[in-house]
């Protein structure tokens, strides 16, 4: 705290920000029927809240009726861009689609610019791979729109995670790399808030 807010009695703007607990969104990257990235965010969620050091939320994009990028515009643009602007940080829960995202999740992506600047988000991937080529995608993808993606990455086999490839049963080792990823996306999101 600066002097003259210490005099006075208030804090500096940047302590202010510093004690504000950061808004935190939990994307889900699928739409389809069947999808399984509920059962994941759930699990994401439930870890995160916990923890107690930030708001977490659920924000699914299939909630948004969102149109594809460059078809008529619809409210559902406005209400997607509201809601990423009202967060400091995400933790994207991605599928690996033909070694890519899904084109739900690009399209979610497309259609939101300056909500994403300047924010930091962790990625939780699966797949028959743990969904390593999808987050790799992504990365590049958040590059451009100038979300600061953190290092720790919990993959997630369809083969050792999932029963049948339709319920979610983690194994206990990601436990430690999920909740190691969050540290980072919270102290990202802390030190980005400060510059926007």
């Amino acid at each position: 705290m600066g002097f003259l807010a210490k005099l006075f009695g208030k804090k500096s703007k940047e302590a202010e920000t510093m004690s504000e607990k950061l808004n935190i969104g939990i994307i889900l990257g699928s739409t389809r029927q069947g999808r399984v990235s509920p059962q994941v965010g759930s699990w994401v969620k439930e870890i995160a809240d916990k923890r107690g050091d930030a708001n977490y939320e659920i924000v699914d994009i299939a909630d948004f009726k969102l149109p594809f990028l460059g078809e008529a515009d619809s409210p559902g643009i406005a209400a997607w861009n509201e809601k990423i602007n009202s967060l400091d940080g995400f933790i994207f829960i991605v599928q690996e689609y033909n070694h890519s995202i899904t084109g739900a999740l690009k399209n979610a992506l497309d259609l939101a610019r300056e909500p994403w600047n300047n924010k930091a988000a962790g990625i939780v991937s699966y797949g028959s791979t743990g969904g390593a080529r999808a987050a790799e995608h992504l990365r590049g993808i958040m590059g451009e729109l100038m979300i600061a993606d953190v290092r720790t990455h919990p993959t997630l086999s369809l083969f050792t995670d999932f029963e049948n490839g339709t319920v979610f049963k983690p194994q206990d080792l990601h436990l430690n790399n999920v909740n190691a990823m969050m540290d980072q996306v919270i102290t990202w999101s802390g030190a980005l808030k400060t510059i926007r």
